[in-house]
């Protein structure tokens, strides 16, 4: 039985909180939590902020932006969006595949007799339309796996939010977003409310039945503080970064990488990685392993061949991260 949550809020800063909170103090059980958030861009938990939003329409329009803590690019939010994060135990994370989450979503499409399918490395699509992105997090032996869909969402507010980056599309005849997402509402042949929708979801992402839960006073008050020390930070959402001496931008099947570098006496003093590659453990656990050594490309080798890869950098592979390295 699924335990089924709301967070009751369109705060894109609490919302966040409460589904990390939920993932590291909810230790057992299958636990599905929809939620929306008003207008924001989400940014992805390895990505330079500045870099992913129009700066201008973001701030003439009030939007929110903060970042999560998985991988992938950054997405906009609104309230004709919505979101689903599933949080589970972990079996076997050799075995893990983002199929094995986004097949429950498409069957619930296929219920209201719309044709989705899984394409690239997270996404949903429906006639060559984006319709969801998703993302992954392990944590302790629980993995959350969350994504949106894009019910009734405002595709002009997409354009001018997120800064497209034209390489990405670079082998495609059209590049505007309009042509790239979809609204699921277009495809589906009745007059279906938001909250009619999320009632289908609801029932039939939870399989073989739901129990309704809430958070108590005292983890409340733990979103709340988690919200504060973090979502809520400067130094989270932006953060900052040194002036780096060496840079370098690739573009892999499996995403962006970019790599800044502070070098001192022939060491790295100093290091920044970014991109939307999908990482499913934060950047900040494997970047102290480089400080110290030598920048050399024999050096960099050693410190990657003892990190599990995927973990951190999604399908990029060992040699397109020295590429990007020593450009």
């Amino acid at each position: 039985m699924v335990t089924y949550m709301e967070t009751g809020a369109t705060d894109p800063r609490y919302n966040l909180a409460f589904e990390e909170y939920v993932l590291c103090h909810r230790t057992a059980g299958d636990t599905l939590i929809l939620w929306q958030n008003d207008n924001s861009v989400i940014i992805g938990q390895n990505q330079n902020t500045l870099e992913e939003i129009n700066v201008p329409f973001v701030e003439k329009h009030h939007i929110n932006v903060v970042r999560r803590t998985t991988g992938g690019g950054a997405v906009y939010h609104d309230l004709g969006n919505l979101n689903y994060s599933f949080i589970t135990d972990l079996d076997n994370p050799e075995k893990l595949t983002i199929n094995q989450f986004t097949i429950p979503v498409i069957n619930a499409l296929e219920q209201l007799h719309v044709h989705a399918v899984a394409s690239g490395r997270n996404d949903i699509l429906i006639d060559g339309r984006k319709i969801s992105g998703t993302a992954q997090r392990i944590e302790k032996g629980r993995i959350l796996h969350h994504g949106t869909l894009l019910f009734r969402s405002d595709p002009e507010m997409i354009d001018g939010a997120l800064n497209v980056d034209p390489h990405k599309f670079r082998s495609k005849s059209s590049k505007s977003v309009k042509s790239r997402v979809g609204n699921i509402a277009d495809y589906i042949d009745e007059d279906m409310t938001l909250q009619e929708f999320w009632d289908h979801l609801k029932k039939s992402l939870s399989g073989e039945g739901f129990v309704q839960s809430s958070l108590t006073e005292e983890e409340l008050g733990g979103v709340e503080q988690l919200k504060r020390d973090k979502y809520d930070t400067w130094e989270w959402n932006y953060g900052r970064s040194p002036e780096f001496e060496k840079h370098h931008k690739s573009y892999w099947d499996g995403g962006t990488l970019e790599i800044y570098g502070n070098m001192k006496k022939g060491r790295i003093e100093a290091l920044k990685i970014y991109g939307d590659f999908l990482a499913v453990k934060p950047m900040g656990e494997i970047i102290p392993l480089f400080i110290g050594k030598e920048f050399t490309k024999e050096e960099c080798r050693s410190v990657l061949d003892g990190i599990k890869l995927p973990d951190y950098f999604g399908t990029i592979t060992e040699e397109e991260i020295l590429a990007t390295m020593f450009e």
